[in-house]
């Protein structure tokens, strides 16, 4: 059965509630559907600022389906649940070819990152036609492979301000790839575990160094899969300081603090 967004019940605490990770914050949430070049449908769910305009678009691109990888990997779920209410950002998950989720299973078959290609380019070309703005690419471990590999040429590069990667393996992109997204000139913000299982700090910032305007920042204590609410939330924090750079960080050129507790209708998210 396919999940329905619309099935979260909001009720109106009396008191201020402490953001945890089940907990949901108004957005207007609709499931959506993608058409890729090669006549895939590949299901997803955009959540929209429940009121007011859209400062920024986070096109995220799961971790690797054949290892659990989906629309609702962990960041990108808490990324929807908050982002559209803390900071007016709209987010769209889907499920590149293949991969299936409480929200459904897209079509196609898990090509390695060759055909998902067209994927990449139906999820912008999604939000292009959306008319959602100041538009972003972030990948999550094999999403990472994607957006470097196809995110700094056309169709996709003009339609895009940049990228965000959480824990790039860099297994499938190459130092071809790395210098495309150079000539672009289109900023690169790496975020990379201290303990992460395939590319460390160090190795990350010296494969990096082919891209003069990519900022590769090392997390202490992170691991690849970013668990713990810790961790999340200073990825949330370090991808709204990038995506919306007027002043709504903190000074001094930290990342900015996103609230950690909402005085508003809750939702609460079961499994």
């Amino acid at each position: 059965m396919t999940f329905d967004p619309a099935s979260y019940v909001f009720s109106q605490p009396s008191a201020p509630t402490a953001i945890r990770a089940s907990t949901v914050l108004p957005a207007r949430r609709e499931n959506v559907e993608l058409r890729t070049g090669d006549g895939h449908r590949l299901v997803g769910e955009l959540a929209l600022p429940a009121a007011g305009e859209v400062r920024a678009t986070l096109i995220t691109l799961h971790p690797l389906p054949t290892h659990g990888g989906f629309m609702d990997s962990h960041v990108y779920r808490k990324a929807s649940y908050r982002l559209p209410a803390l900071a007016g950002i709209a987010v769209l998950r889907f499920n590149t070819r293949g991969t299936g989720s409480p929200r459904g299973t897209s079509g196609g078959t898990f090509e390695g990152g060759i055909g998902e290609r067209l994927d990449v380019e139906a999820a912008v070309k999604f939000a292009v036609d959306r008319g959602l703005p100041n538009r972003w690419l972030v990948g999550w471990s094999f999403g990472t492979e994607l957006a470097l590999m196809y995110g700094a040429t056309e169709p996709v590069s003009s339609e895009i301000e940049g990228a965000i990667l959480l824990s790039p393996p860099l297994h499938r992109a190459t130092d071809v790839h790395l210098k495309e997204w150079a000539a672009s000139g289109k900023p690169l913000k790496v975020l990379v575990p201290e303990h992460d299982d395939f590319l460390l700090p160090a190795a990350a910032t010296e494969r990096f160094r082919l891209v003069p305007q990519a900022r590769v920042l090392g997390v202490d204590g992170a691991k690849h899969l970013w668990v713990g609410e810790k961790y999340a939330a200073r990825v949330l924090n370090e991808i709204v300081d990038e995506v919306l750079p007027d002043g709504s960080g903190a000074a001094g050129g930290t990342a900015a603090v996103l609230p950690q507790e909402w005085n508003g209708p809750v939702a609460t998210a079961h499994g």
